[in-house]
């Protein structure tokens, strides 16, 4: 698996990561049990989508046009 997107939070990742779905892309959230090692700091920077190497191309375009309308899936 390659990482494909950087999230804000883990919600965010799970949005991105529905979205690939959606779309016949298998993705996976990383960083989930990683938020709760850093206690009560702000949350940021652990959360990832990840997705097979033959997919990722497929991914960045769809994560591309996510990012170009403002976070919108």
């Amino acid at each position: 698996m390659i990482k494909v997107y950087d999230a804000s939070d883990i919600t965010e990742a799970h949005i991105v990561r529905g979205m690939l779905e959606a779309h016949g892309i298998d993705a996976h959230v990383g960083g989930h049990y990683l938020q709760g090692g850093i206690g009560e700091l702000a949350v940021q920077g652990f959360a990832c989508v990840l997705v097979a190497e033959r997919q990722a191309a497929s991914a960045r375009q769809l994560i591309d046009a996510y990012e170009r309308a403002g976070g919108e899936p």
